[in-house]
């Protein structure tokens, strides 16, 4: 795809997001995502996750709304803050991940040696 496809934001990976993360992500209300999409400026989808419907909006768009609404400080620090608990639960997940490894390697050794 190239980057003059219409909908190569739509189609490109972490390009779109849920108007139920935009909520969590950003602070976002519902009445602020149905104004912006009524003043035309978030484009949506709609979706539907086990009858349950939702709309896609792209994160490019809805991060500038959030940082028209909150200031370019704020909307740093809560990107930032988003990223920084992305992080730490990946560390988490990869610490376990290596602790099983080195339960399996001891387990291995000894088998070796015995």
């Amino acid at each position: 795809m190239s980057y003059n496809d219409v909908n190569y934001e739509w189609t490109k990976k972490g390009g779109t997001l849920s108007d139920k993360t935009a909520f969590e992500e950003f602070g976002l209300t519902q009445n602020d995502i149905m104004k912006a999409i009524n003043e035309g400026n978030l484009q949506f989808r709609e979706g539907s996750i086990y009858g349950n419907p939702y709309f896609r909006l792209l994160r490019s768009e809805v991060e500038k709304l959030a940082e028209e609404k909150f200031g370019k400080d704020l909307f740093n620090k809560k990107k930032a803050k988003n990223e920084l608990k992305k992080i730490n639960k990946e560390l988490k997940e990869l610490k376990s991940k290596i602790a099983g490894l080195e339960i399996r390697k001891n387990e291995l050794t000894q088998i070796i040696k015995a």
